[in-house]
């Protein structure tokens, strides 16, 4: 494969200088290990950012593919010049658009939500039909920079008192489903793993 390290650390020195969001490293190295125990092979990714996520899933396999959905114009210029740079265009699939605006076809083995916090759920109802019947939905951002577990009138802004809220119906929505159940791992910013029940 046709990449070195230095790539992937240019990626990520870009979204500290310019404060993009990009997942934890505890986290993407649970995510990129879970993709390998679990041989997952066509992997569903909303929120692309500069693409950083869905360049480390594609490289857990010479058979992944990775569709990834961006709705922020000059993020999903700057995934497309990181993958290209990575000659990945044949493996990740970017797609410009407001994810709940996109209609999808086939199934997918992942689908990993990493995009508007607050819309966690509505991109969990829209997307769950394209789910394989064995497969997983990871969520990121659970702990959201540790803001979750704070008391209310401790928090910085209304702002981030509305996210919080969205996470915390969102947390209570995956531990009640009747069809799903849901594990939140205490790594990177919160790691929620969701598959069908039994």
């Amino acid at each position: 494969m046709n990449y070195s390290m230095n790539d992937i650390k240019e990626i990520k020195r870009y979204a500290e200088d310019l404060n993009i969001p990009i997942m934890q490293d505890e986290g993407i190295e649970f995510l990129t290990s879970f993709i390998v125990k679990k041989q997952l092979k066509n992997i569903l990714e909303i929120g692309t950012a500069i693409g950083y996520s869905a360049i480390m899933m594609c490289l857990t396999g010479a058979d992944v593919h990775v569709t990834t959905i961006e709705r922020d114009e000059v993020r999903y210029m700057e995934a497309l010049k990181n993958i290209k740079k990575l000659n990945l265009e044949d493996r990740i699939t970017l797609i410009f658009n407001d994810a709940l605006n996109v209609k999808l076809e086939g199934e997918f083995d992942l689908i990993f939500i990493d995009a508007a916090k607050g819309k966690n759920q509505d991109f969990f109802e829209h997307f769950e039909n394209n789910l394989t019947k064995d497969g997983y939905i990871i969520t990121d951002n659970m702990y959201f920079h540790g803001y979750v577990e704070m008391n209310e009138e401790e928090l910085p802004s209304k702002n981030i008192l509305g996210i919080i809220r969205k996470i915390k119906e969102y947390t209570y929505f995956l531990e009640n489903h009747m069809l799903y159940k849901t594990t939140i791992y205490k790594v990177g910013d919160g790691v929620a793993v969701t598959e069908r029940r039994g």
